[in-house]
């Protein structure tokens, strides 16, 4: 089942690049108590992934997070190295939490897997974006297959 509005985020255990090497987080403490933009790409240095979502989550954060953002999160069936290693070559920052999904642990329990073998890709996320409030779904929006508008950080921004 395909997660919707009004609906708590799953627990599931997620990773991010930390100072030491990977660290991991449960979905639980990423989103508790904070209004959090969402953005969930196919996979990192992908062609639109690279060349439009996630620079435009990082050309908008200023302006989400002066509409009540508290922290922008770009979610992917992707390691934690390869997050990292993705979010430095696009000059994230500390804009944006680039934050691994490497099982896709979290990406099954919201119904929102991507089956991406007929490229090599295997189990991937499909492209979303959504604001959380304290671990609750405020606003989602799926593209449809091959499409980039809905999950955008401009729709986003009409959103707030």
């Amino acid at each position: 089942m395909t997660i919707k509005v009004g609906d708590k985020i799953p627990e599931a255990t997620l990773a991010m690049m930390g100072e030491k090497g990977p660290q991991t987080t449960s979905s639980t403490d990423l989103f508790k108590g904070k209004t959090v933009a969402v953005f969930a790409v196919p996979g990192a240095f992908t062609p639109t992934c690279s060349a439009k979502h996630l620079p435009g989550f990082v050309e908008h954060a200023d302006e989400l997070k002066a509409k009540g953002v508290d922290q922008i999160v770009c979610l992917s069936v992707n390691d934690a190295f390869v997050m990292n290693a993705w979010g430095k070559d696009q000059n994230v920052g500390s804009k944006i939490a680039m934050v691994a999904d490497g099982n896709g642990d979290l990406t099954k329990a919201l119904g929102l897997e991507l089956d991406g073998s007929k490229f090599g890709m295997g189990a991937r996320s499909q492209r979303y974006s959504m604001i959380v409030k304290d671990g609750v779904v405020e606003k989602l929006n799926v593209e449809e297959p091959g499409a980039f508008s809905a999950s955008s950080a401009e729709t986003l921004l009409g959103q707030l």
